[in-house]
């Protein structure tokens, strides 16, 4: 078994991952954690934190809280605020280039290039998430039967791609040749950006919670069954008529985060019982990393190197795993 550093967090964890090589936790009652070599706490957010994402080029986390402030935390655990939109929930926050951020909050999607003003993109209903294309400041924002597509530089008006029901997250590929949303009914959405082809992933039997994209962008990991399902995404359709991989099945158990690695095409799988197993897309072959824990993991996030990955559950313990023990 690899060794773990265990943590006690008393809240639930939102994201987890490393600040220049440290491990960092983001929790729900608005701190940042950086537990090695005795824990440090900064205080993100003074009643509660929404929203958590890394700014892997600049090297920071950025936050989003009920106290209507985006903020970012650099790996010294100073924290400094991006942005302040009053008395309104930031619902998503996303890294764009050069130190360009965007965030959402009610019906408005916001973006700042960096030291820049911020510009703000009105919709008809809530804005649930927010995303930056991998290159440009084009945008895209997941909303009520559908998703809209940005230049945030300029004033055009934007792309409108439709489909009905709430869709809740956003990503594109890291080609920049697909975009991706899950939706609050149990199933992904996705559409090619160069002519809107769309493209359904369904038969999920709960809500997909967690994703991520493989090194190379071939495969996007997903949880909300008693698998990983991967879906490929390598060909110019996608994974229209493709079936899935399914990775790491355990009966009844359901997956409830992933993470693939950063360079090997493996996947870390975070279950309901708190287990995480990695697993390798070519043989599924599964390799054991922790046994079940107090609660569901709700974040996993591995290091530059794919050496040591950091997890988190619903009930507040997480830790580090590192892989060569």
């Amino acid at each position: 078994m690899p060794s773990i550093a265990s943590y006690d967090f008393g809240a639930f964890v939102e994201t987890a991952g490393f600040l220049q090589d440290e491990p960092v936790f983001a929790l729900v009652d608005g701190t940042v954690r950086f537990p090695a070599g005795g824990e440090r706490v900064t205080t993100a957010h003074e009643g509660g934190l929404i929203t958590a994402r890394f700014d892997p080029a600049k090297g920071r986390l950025l936050t989003g809280g009920e106290d209507g402030r985006v903020v970012a935390v650099a790996a010294d655990g100073s924290a400094s605020e991006l942005a302040s939109i009053g008395r309104r929930w930031i619902a998503a926050v996303a890294a764009g280039p050069n130190g360009a951020i965007g965030f959402s909050a009610g019906r408005t999607a916001y973006v700042q290039p960096a030291g820049g003003a911020l510009k703000a993109f009105a919709h008809p209903r809530s804005v649930e998430d927010i995303a930056f294309a991998p290159k440009g400041l084009r945008i895209a924002t997941a909303r009520y039967d559908g998703a809209s597509l940005y230049f945030a530089g300029t004033d055009s008006p934007p792309s409108q791609l439709e489909w009905k029901g709430a869709h809740i997250g956003i990503a594109f590929s890291p080609d920049g040749r697909f975009l991706v949303t899950r939706m609050q009914e149990n199933a992904l959405h996705g559409w090619r950006v160069e002519d809107g082809k769309h493209m359904k992933m369904t038969g999920y039997p709960a809500k997909v919670k967690s994703w991520s994209w493989s090194a190379k962008g071939k495969f996007l990991a997903t949880s909300g069954a008693p698998a990983a399902i991967l879906w490929p995404f390598s060909a110019k359709d996608g994974p229209m008529g493709k079936a899935p991989l399914e990775l790491g099945t355990r009966g009844n158990s359901m997956v409830t985060s992933v993470a693939c690695h950063p360079a090997e095409d493996m996947v870390a799988i975070g279950y309901v019982d708190g287990m995480i197993l990695a697993v390798r897309f070519s043989d599924a072959r599964e390799a054991l990393l922790r046994r079940s824990g107090k609660g569901a993991i709700s974040a996993l996030g591995w290091d530059k190197a794919g050496g040591r990955l950091a997890f988190g559950s619903d009930e507040g313990d997480g830790g580090v795993i590192d892989i060569a023990g």
